[in-house]
Formats: structure tokens, C-alpha cells, sequence
């Protein structure tokens, strides 16, 4: 009896805490919706042969753009392309940062995509893992996460030396590097800003990848950087609450959020008489 009534309260709270399962859930609180992108079954595959596993990758073979151009979740992300085109034309400089309320979203799916869908069109990307305490964006480039970020910001490598060429034409990596006990004083020091102003003028788009904002205060140190700033959050997972609090703590920090991802769309009819109107 006991055991029936504990899963019975579990699913109870579960029916009253609901996520966010429509784009305009996310307008009404005035968060424009930049691409609402399906979810595919292939990157779940690749991503329980190459994470899930420990596999090492070659390559690009996790990542979904080189192993799957055709799939719909690459098509959102080229009319995402799109759309910051415009979007950015505004902003003080062309970095764009992606982050999110919480961890488990798919932000560094988003983020590995949409550079490599970027760098398709001719222009020159850099990808650059911020998040020195957990990030993993090297694994979908069969990189080492050493040689990175934390050792560039700590005076221990140059930009060259963390600089790395990845198997997708103009599209260049800097991951992680190695863990630090101070991240959020790394970001702070003034190797960050030396490195912003460098990477804006070698190359036409730069991404970088920050930790969930709800967890660390990286993406907000990060964001005062970057001339856009994109987050990300996923179907039946993050509340409108969560996305609403998000922002906020943005824009305690001075920050404008130009829109969301809205990622692991899942067709309902909901989502079905949401794209009709």
C-alpha cells in the first residue's frame, strides 16, 4: 500500500509539473522563440554509442551535422542561421553565447550544430567550451579537452596553442582545458577580454558554451562579453517559472536575452495547432 501510494504522489506531481510544451508558452512571458528544433532519435543514438559508452569518436561521428545533414533537427538550426543573421546585425560585436537555466537541456548539442551548420556557409567559426568545471564538446570532434580554455585564461598556453582545427571546414574548437578550482575568477581576469577581442576579429562568428546560469555565475560574466545571448530549453523538461527567473537573472546583470532554442520538440497536438496558427 505504501509503495502504491508513493508512485501514486510521484505521478500526481509529475501531471502538475508539467514543462514547457509549446513555443508560445515561451512568447507569452516575452521570450521570442528563434527555432523550435524536433527531437532526433539518431543524435540519441550517437549519443548513447559515443557518451553513454565512453566510446572514443573519430572525427565528427557524434556530431549530428556531419553524420546526418538531412536530419530536421540540422534543418532548424539552418533556418536558427537564418534568423540570428538579422538578429545580430545590431549587436556590439559577433559573439553569441548559448546557455541555459539548467544542465541535461541539450545546449552543447545546439552549440556544436548550429557552429558547424554556420561554418557551411563559407564563414569562419569559432566554437569555444566555457564551461571549464563539466563541459564535454571535445568528444564530438574526437578531441582532448586538454590544452584549453582554463590554460589559455591561467597564462599557461597562447591562442595558438589552444587553438584547434576541427574535420569541419572553417570551424575551429577551443575546448575546456584542464579543470580549475577558481573558473568563475578565470573568466574575470582580464585574459578573457584580451581573448574576446581577438578571437571578434579573426573570425566572422564566434559560440561560446556556458555552463546552465541556474547552477554557476559563469554565463553571466561570460554574457557581458558577448554581443548576443541565446538560450536554450527543452520540451516537457524546463518550466516557465525556470525560464522566467533565467532571464531575470540576466537581466540583474545587465543582460538582454535576444530568445530561445526550444530543443527535443516532440510532435503533439498542442505543438501541431501551435504551427498552424
Amino acid at each position: 500500500l505504501g509503495g502504491m501510494l508513493s508512485v501514486a504522489l510521484v505521478l500526481v506531481k509529475a501531471a502538475f509539473h508539467r514543462g514547457v510544451e509549446s513555443p508560445d508558452q515561451i512568447e507569452q512571458i516575452g521570450l521570442p522563440v528563434y527555432a523550435a528544433v524536433p527531437k532526433s532519435d539518431l543524435q540519441v543514438e550517437l549519443t548513447n554509442r559515443f557518451k553513454l559508452k565512453k566510446q572514443k569518436t573519430k572525427g565528427t561521428q557524434a556530431l549530428l551535422a556531419e553524420s546526418n545533414p538531412a536530419d530536421l533537427s540540422i534543418e532548424a538550426l539552418r533556418g536558427l542561421r537564418t534568423s540570428l543573421h538579422f538578429a545580430m546585425l545590431e549587436a556590439k560585436n559577433n559573439i553569441l553565447m548559448i546557455s541555459g537555466p539548467a544542465p541535461g537541456i541539450g545546449k552543447s548539442f545546439i552549440s556544436t550544430n548550429f557552429a558547424a551548420v554556420a561554418a557551411k556557409t563559407g564563414q569562419k567559426i569559432l566554437l569555444i567550451d566555457a564551461d571549464m568545471r563539466k563541459g564535454y564538446l571535445q568528444t564530438q570532434f574526437g578531441m582532448n579537452w586538454d590544452n584549453g580554455l582554463s590554460d589559455y585564461l591561467s597564462g599557461r598556453l597562447s591562442l595558438t596553442d589552444v587553438t584547434k582545427a576541427s574535420q569541419v571546414t572553417n570551424l575551429d574548437v577551443i575546448t575546456r582545458g584542464q579543470i580549475p578550482p577558481n573558473p568563475s575568477e578565470l573568466l574575470m581576469h582580464s585574459n578573457f577580454s584580451k581573448l574576446v577581442d581577438e578571437v571578434s576579429s579573426k573570425y566572422d562568428l564566434v559560440i561560446i558554451d556556458s555552463p546552465p546560469i541556474l547552477a554557476v555565475t559563469d554565463p553571466a560574466i561570460v554574457s557581458a562579453h558577448a554581443g548576443s545571448t541565446l538560450l536554450v530549453t527543452r520540451f516537457g523538461q524546463n518550466h516557465v517559472k525556470e525560464l522566467e527567473i533565467t532571464r531575470n537573472r540576466f537581466e540583474q546583470n545587465g543582460i538582454d536575452v535576444k530568445g530561445v532554442v526550444f530543443n527535443g520538440v516532440v510532435k503533439t497536438k498542442r505543438i501541431l495547432s501551435c504551427f498552424k496558427t
